[in-house]
């Protein structure tokens, strides 16, 4: 019995695409070759038109070399049928090219892919440009290399969000009475349009903050009917740079808002403090708020 990670060797014969040579396929492919050598009536050798040759042809019966036109329409249409599955789908008919291009598609995107080079000697291609049509994407790869490129995490940042139901459901949240709050780490941030705030990422500590330290913060953090959410905060070019490139572009962008006003109208120089830099955390999106 073949082990599980047993592979047959088949010979290609010179094609359209290329010359003559092995390739490894599944176990299943070769054990139905073999099958079906058995049954078959013993075959002359028959002229090889590409070569020149006298070989072994697989499809061969009475003598004479199945049709090209007779795999499609014939045979492959009765192994569907015996095997009862359609005989087409939206694409059109199943026929052996589209065998051929949907195994392929199948191991460029598996776990382990092959590479388009592996392919293309799988193939038996001259060109990686032909085999490039057979290759095919899925969704789920593309997906996947999406999300690997890391996207989401260099663009956009999850901050969490400290909303005050009692100052909500009391009416209290009046236009200048704080009733959420950003949690920027090392404080909080109390000013509503905070995704529009040039100091976002770097703090000049104005009217709207309260350390995490200070009673005000500890008392919100105490509050019971207190309603935790998730906001996503894209970065702009300066801010996506301060993450990339450290300490010199964090340096630049504090400098650049020094005399830029706070929400609550000074500006980080008159205000007497260093803008304290905070880089927004990634936050699991798929975590569910409390």
């Amino acid at each position: 019995m073949l082990a599980q990670v047993a592979v047959c060797l088949l010979d290609i014969p010179a094609h359209k695409t290329g010359t003559a040579f092995t390739k490894p396929v599944d176990p299943l492919p070769g054990k139905a070759i073999e099958a079906w050598e058995a049954v078959r009536p013993d075959q002359p050798k028959m002229l090889d038109t590409k070569t020149g040759e006298h070989v072994d042809l697989l499809f061969a019966m009475r003598a004479r070399r199945v049709a090209k036109v007779g795999i499609n329409k014939t045979i492959i249409p009765s192994l569907c049928r015996k095997a009862g599955v359609p005989t087409a789908d939206v694409r059109g008919n199943i026929t052996s090219h589209r065998a051929r291009s949907t195994v392929t598609s199948q191991l460029y995107n598996a776990k382990e892919p092959m590479t388009l080079f592996e392919l293309q000697a799988w193939l038996g291609h001259r060109s990686a440009d032909t085999t490039q049509h057979y290759a095919k994407i899925t969704p789920s790869t593309l997906s996947k290399a999406y999300r690997d490129a890391g996207y989401f995490e260099r663009n956009v940042r999850t901050i969490e969000v400290l909303v005050d139901r009692d100052a909500v459901e009391g009416g209290a949240a009046a236009p200048r009475e704080p009733w959420q709050y950003y949690d920027l780490g090392h404080g909080f941030c109390s000013y509503t349009f905070f995704e529009q705030c040039p100091h976002r990422m770097a703090c000049a500590k104005c009217d709207f903050y309260p350390p995490k330290d200070s009673s005000k913060a500890l008392l919100l953090e105490a509050k019971d009917n207190l309603q935790r959410m998730l906001a996503a905060v894209p970065l702009t070019d300066d801010e996506r740079a301060a993450v990339d490139d450290g300490k010199a572009a964090l340096d630049r962008l504090l400098g650049q808002l020094a005399d830029v006003p706070t929400p609550a109208g000074p500006t980080p120089r008159q205000i007497s403090t260093r803008a304290q830099a905070t880089l927004l955390p990634v936050i699991d999106i798929n975590r569910r708020p409390t």
